[in-house]
């Protein structure tokens, strides 16, 4: 990185995983792994947000996520940014306006999970993002059809990528979406933080809350 700020070459496709991270687990390397592989991406970049504006509760402290996080994910092609708190954005539209801003040579694709496409219509200038990036939704057990009956599905339903395309994804014109089964576990950070498990071994950790 340069400056804290990740590095990326002109005509690169990059995948954009946001959320707090709060812990960082398994499960996030585990889709970030299917994501490189089905997209086609050249790296992921995942976003350690300082603060979630639709949750109540405050994450643990930024410094302590990003130390963990990288813990967590050891990959050649992943860079574990702050990247939000160096630009000063905390919503994902003005964070995508900036990244693109930064890198304009670069093909960026926002990575979510399906229960993030479920009320995706609940983000600030949601369709802003919908026509800005590509978007790969990678869904898990149980979010399936709330996630393909939203609002934003149904919105941008004639924007949808098949599964068979979806490598080609990052070269598209947004809108652009597609929808990707990737095998999940059952925990989640929402249980590892009540459990009071925040420091266990990433190997038991799961996906579960990416935003």
């Amino acid at each position: 990185m340069k400056h804290g700020l990740p590095i990326a070459r002109p005509g690169q496709v990059i995948g954009l995983l946001g959320g707090s991270f709060d812990p960082a687990h398994a499960g996030h390397v585990h889709i970030t792994r299917e994501a490189l592989k089905r997209l086609g991406l050249d790296r992921v970049w995942w976003l350690v947000s300082p603060g979630n504006p639709l949750k109540a509760r405050g994450p643990a402290p930024l410094s302590q996520r990003m130390a963990q996080a990288q813990g967590v994910m050891n990959h050649p092609r992943v860079d574990v940014t702050d990247i939000e708190a160096r630009l000063g954005t905390r919503y994902t539209s003005r964070t995508i306006a900036a990244l693109r801003k930064r890198y304009p040579r670069v093909h960026f694709v926002w990575l979510m999970g399906a229960d993030n496409l479920a009320q995706f219509h609940r983000w600030q200038d949601w369709r802003g993002i919908m026509t800005s990036v590509p978007i790969a939704v990678l869904a898990r057990p149980g979010d399936r059809i709330a996630a393909r009956t939203s609002v934003a599905a149904t919105v941008f339903r004639t924007a949808r990528v098949s599964v068979a395309d979806a490598r080609g994804l990052g070269l598209r014109k947004a809108p652009a979406w597609t929808f990707l089964n990737v095998p999940m576990h059952a925990a989640s950070s929402t249980a590892i933080r009540q459990n009071g498990d925040w420091g266990a071994s990433a190997e038991r950790r799961s996906w579960r809350d990416l935003h």
